[in-house]
């Protein structure tokens, strides 16, 4: 299947396909995210805070905002998937808003109240992570966001997740079939 009809079967699974797209991008799972992201011309923040030196900015989780429709995303569906490159999300919310969410989600803390990172940006992570939680915690995982796109463990595939009234809403997307 070309990447183009991966795209098309993507844009048709979207609750709102008129709605933004964002990816919380690995650094230290996509070779040259920042040549990258300069090349596609796409708004990216570092998720992490302060000053980063430059060596750390290679591998530091990003935040970018792209539509269903961008060349961006028809090269994450191409190349990404199954390198655990990142996650994408669905939000009608500013990049600011975005920003300042996914960045409070990369500190959890242990029973002690040690603060640990959390690296929810791994779609190996979030994948198993979202089935298991609680309402609060689905609350804060969903706070501006409509649905996470995560990929699946079957090639070409994305699960969906969307928070219901009763919870947690899972659906797999299979790009391959057009």
């Amino acid at each position: 299947m070309s990447n183009n009809a991966q795209q098309l079967v993507f844009q048709r699974s979207l609750v709102d396909p008129q709605q933004a797209l964002c990816a919380v991008l690995d650094g230290a799972s996509i070779p040259n995210l920042l040549t990258l992201l300069a090349v596609h011309k796409l708004p990216h923040v570092c998720l992490l805070p302060g000053d980063v030196d430059e060596e750390l900015a290679q591998v530091a989780p990003y935040l970018v905002q792209f539509q269903a429709n961008s060349e961006f995303l028809t090269h994450f569906l191409a190349e990404g998937l199954h390198k655990h490159w990142g996650i994408l999300a669905a939000s009608n919310a500013h990049l600011r808003t975005l920003r300042i969410h996914f960045r409070n989600l990369l500190s959890v803390w242990n029973f002690e109240g040690k603060p640990l990172f959390f690296r929810y940006y791994d779609p190996r992570v979030l994948r198993i992570y979202l089935p298991t939680c609680n309402t609060e915690e689905l609350d804060v995982l969903f706070n501006s966001v409509t649905a996470y796109y995560i990929e699946g463990e079957a090639p070409a595939s994305l699960q969906c997740f969307m928070r219901g009234e009763q919870g947690l809403i899972q659906s797999q997307i299979l790009l391959n079939n057009a």
